[in-house]
């Protein structure tokens, strides 16, 4: 019997509208099962955006730091909740784990794979957009902070330089990163020689777990209190607020750039470097960023490397100190800018000298591009005809950056272990390799291969067994989760990278929290296979540790 065409055109009408009908039908279940789970009668569809409606997109897009991922054909959330108080995520995660929902969680969107607001390997999946979450609560009689996860750390900065110019908080250089996964995954800025990660000044937290449950630290316990301090976002539960310890600033700080091209003796000067940069003064912070520029109309290039400081002190002990341990920059007192600590986070942010502090207020980041990004750790100094090697790498790429970060200092004080960040002691610098582009029709591959091949060229020359990573530079090619049933052996492949040994008493506190895998991602923490019981973890945790 042949179909008539009335009949042909209704199933395809089923066919093309079904998506539309099962994602209305998931809505609908979802702000049902939220009413039930609230004790309030609050609105709960006012916070929630689907893409019929017309802010979808641009609340989709309003943190996305990486524009690769919010092309049309990357995969899109059936709607995104963002709630206004706690009690919302609690709900949120119930009616989830009723539904059997996959859910996502952003806070200031920098992960440079996306995986906060972007799933590749589950649909449908929703994300918990935590920009309304940015409450932060300053103590200077306690010298203590409270942070909501939402809020940016350019934004605790400026609220803590509102009751004193003598405080301040080590976090990122980057004044627009959500507090959440920034501390989730370490955070390390200008004052991680001084005062080592930003996870090494925290002292409470509060979590909502995968029952619903909101926890502070005396209620969840040192094993996740320890985990969710560096194990990264994603995979232990939802963390809301961060209590802080704030540390002492001196009312006089210095910043400089000054930069050397490598007709001015760039790779000597960079070899030197990091034969000191580890060993220096703990109030000095000098990092490196290595870039191509033109050096004539008919396009000869050369390599720029800028060192880029931050001195916890006043210009003339700065010259001082630098007379004596890197007297080869030759700085100098107009190279450098004596002011306060509030200004100082503005400039190593990368705005003008002069900008007002107002612009940490400015959650949106100007300078957001389509990008690829890895990392790396050295343990010992590159050698220089290395250097010369990796800049003819660098001439191969359009708008390469790659950046040196020192460490030392507290950094080699705290053992790798009382934090799940494991780059510790004997850990000279860290590296960032970066390729962006500004035009979504470019050539994807051309870029990401760049990072690929700079990357595989510095193998000999970094850390090895494993070759560590740093978890906030998220890498897929290091490996990933292929779906809900994560596999221990494949996260064992990027958790020994991120995390060394700790990953596996990061498997034995998720196996605890979350046996059943509800917060995951493509780079999340496995809960051991349930067959294993509970003498075989202990034993193979045991076996690890």
């Amino acid at each position: 019997m042949v179909p008539s065409s009335s009949s042909t055109l209704s199933v395809l009408l089923v066919l093309l509208l079904s998506p539309f009908i099962v994602s209305h039908a998931l809505q609908d279940r979802f702000l049902k099962c939220l009413s039930r789970t609230s004790e309030s009668s609050f609105p709960f569809s006012t916070v929630l955006y689907t893409p019929k409606n017309s802010s979808f997109t641009s609340v989709l897009q309003s943190s996305a730091q990486n524009l690769r991922f919010t092309l049309p054909a990357v995969p899109k959330p059936e709607f995104i909740f963002t709630p206004l108080q706690e009690s919302h995520i609690q709900a949120v995660v119930i009616c989830s784990k009723q539904l059997g929902i996959h859910l996502r969680v952003r806070s200031g969107g920098h992960d440079f794979e996306a995986l906060s607001y972007v799933s590749e390997i589950e649909s449908p999946f929703i994300v918990v957009d935590l920009a309304k979450f940015r409450s932060i609560s300053v103590d200077i009689e306690h010298n203590s902070a409270w942070v909501q996860t939402g809020a940016t750390n350019g934004e605790l900065y400026y609220r803590i330089s509102e009751k004193s110019n003598i405080h301040g908080f080590p976090a990122g250089t980057c004044s627009s990163l959500g507090m959440g996964g920034h501390i989730s995954g370490g955070a390390y800025g200008a004052m991680l020689r001084k005062y080592g990660l930003a996870v090494d000044n925290v002292v409470d937290a509060h979590i909502i777990d995968v029952h619903g449950r909101l926890l502070d630290r005396k209620a969840m316990g040192e094993d996740l209190f320890w985990a969710i301090r560096g194990g990264a976002g994603g995979s232990f539960g939802i963390v809301t607020a961060w209590k802080v310890k704030l540390v002492p600033v001196p009312s006089a700080v210095t910043v400089f750039t000054v930069t050397k091209t490598l007709e001015q003796g760039a790779t000597e000067l960079l070899y030197r470097w990091q034969q000191i940069a580890d060993h220096l003064d703990e109030d000095l912070f000098i990092r490196v960023q290595i870039q191509t520029a033109n050096v004539s109309n008919q396009g000869k290039r050369t390599i720029t490397t800028s060192y880029n400081a931050m001195f916890l002190g006043d210009a003339n002990r700065l010259l001082q100190v630098m007379k004596h341990s890197f007297p080869e920059l030759g700085l100098t007192r107009q190279d450098c800018i004596e002011t306060n600590w509030i200004n100082s986070t503005v400039y190593m942010s990368g705005f003008a000298n002069n900008t007002p502090p107002e612009v940490l207020l400015q959650r949106i980041n100007m300078d957001r591009a389509y990008f690829k990004g890895k990392s790396d750790y050295a343990r010992k100094p590159i050698p220089e005809k290395a250097l010369e090697g990796l800049w003819e790498k660098l001439f191969e790429a359009e708008s390469p950056i790659v950046v040196f970060t020192p460490y030392g200092g507290m950094m080699n004080q705290i053992s790798e272990s009382q934090t799940p960040f494991p780059h510790r002691n004997g850990t000279k610098f860290m590296i960032l390799y970066w390729s962006s582009w500004q035009d979504a029709t470019e050539n994807v591959a051309k870029h990401i291969n760049w990072t690929r091949k700079v990357y595989s060229y510095m193998t000999p020359y970094v850390s090895k067994n494993p070759r560590e990573a740093y978890v906030n530079y998220r890498d897929l090619d290091l490996g990933m989760n292929r779906n809900s049933k994560t596999s221990f052996v494949e996260a064992s492949a990027f958790g020994t990278n991120y995390f060394k040994d700790n990953f596996y008493r990061l498997v034995h506190v998720k196996t605890k929290v979350d046996p059943d895998n509800f917060f995951r991602h493509e780079q999340s923490i496995p809960p051991l296979p349930q067959q294993m019981g509970l003498r075989n973890e202990v034993e193979f945790i045991s076996s690890k540790a």
